[in-house]
């Protein structure tokens, strides 16, 4: 059995400040052709926030909850932290592991379901990160998805009754249940596995049915739409998009919306953009009475969840998992959910 004597949190990384905005977006670009105007564009999204994304200092608030949750249940290991796109990087946390002498780390990943670029691209980032540590580098070994895990589940079950106790007048009471992942191109879901849909989307699919039926009971409704689409418009990406959709229940009759951005588990700016202030605006001007639920962030039930992820490994705890499409991630062949065969825009 391996003795595992660290956790990585491996997550996408932000700016904190206007002067880091472009490096960022031009980190998160690399190699994709997308044009410096395109860069400005979403440059003024994160402008609109001071040039701040949450994502870091959320990161910071999850990992505190995450020591404290150890300390409760006597598991010592270290948690470093280190991100894709900006500092810290996770190949500085790997050669700081290193040096203190980590020789095998478990991996956090802060994405909960399958495809490229919800999974290999960090496990891609990992493999470089330990060649740039070289010798003397901790094996690492990531966590498994977490989209259909109870803890996962319930924090946002309670994000979302939160939401509908906001809606004036008990509008809450028919409110539509609309859930919002990061769209992809439709050729990188249909790589993400066997599912009939692809992986990527039947994944979020299931989280969507499981908050549902845990918040209104079994046979709920609710919509799965998608947000921050980039790249050409020729390129088709999963659909339909969450400003679309609530023009459409809107001419349907629908007077009231909750919006739960159940493909995130922090309040970034694409959520904040997309959701806070595009798709709010959305609604109002068709109408409808709008309220968006918060993410797991550092809820309990979450934070809980991630520990339980862990004991799997040290412990060799069963997993707890609710859909049944079952278990991933546990291990990926390197072939697994290929990059698009052309390049995809970059999740802006």
């Amino acid at each position: 059995m391996t003795a595992f004597d660290a956790l990585l949190v491996q997550s996408f990384g932000g700016p904190e400040g206007l002067d880091d905005v472009l490096p960022f977006l031009r980190n998160v670009t690399r190699g994709r052709g997308v044009p410096e105007a395109r860069l400005a564009d979403v440059a003024e999204h994160y402008r609109h926030f001071g040039g701040m994304s949450p994502i870091n200092e959320q990161n910071r608030t999850l990992i505190a909850a995450l020591s404290a949750e150890f300390a409760i249940h006597g598991i010592e290991l270290p948690i470093y932290w280190g991100n894709r796109n900006w500092k810290p990087y996770v190949a500085d946390a790997v050669r700081q592991m290193r040096d203190d002498g980590v020789r095998n780390a478990l991996v956090f990943t802060t994405s909960a379901t399958s495809s490229y670029s919800a999974c290999r691209q960090y496990r891609d980032d990992l493999d470089s990160a330990l060649r740039v540590a070289g010798a003397g580098a901790p094996t690492l070994v990531k966590l498994r998805h977490f989209y259909d895990h109870p803890g996962f589940i319930e924090a946002q079950a309670d994000a979302v009754r939160t939401a509908l106790a906001s809606l004036p007048g008990g509008s809450g009471e028919q409110a539509r249940l609309v859930f919002t992942a990061h769209s992809i191109p439709v050729t990188m879901n249909d790589a993400s596995g066997p599912a009939a849909d692809g992986r990527y989307a039947a994944q979020h699919r299931e989280t969507a049915r499981l908050v549902a039926e845990a918040v209104r009971g079994a046979d709920a409704e609710f919509d799965l739409v998608w947000q921050s689409r980039s790249g050409p418009p020729e390129v088709p990406w999963l659909t339909p998009d969450i400003n679309e959709h609530l023009r459409t229940l809107a001419a349907d009759g629908v007077r009231a919306v909750v919006v739960t951005p159940s493909g995130f588990v922090s309040d970034h700016v694409e959520v904040r953009w997309d959701l806070d202030v595009e798709a709010r605006d959305t609604a109002s001007s068709v109408g409808l009475q709008y309220a968006r639920a918060g993410t797991v962030g550092a809820h309990p039930a979450f934070v809980g969840a991630i520990r339980e992820l862990v004991e799997e490994q040290l412990l060799h705890a069963s997993p707890k998992t609710l859909s049944p499409l079952g278990i991933s991630g546990f291990e990926c062949p390197r072939g697994c959910c290929p990059a698009p065969a052309r390049p995809a825009a970059a999740a802006l």
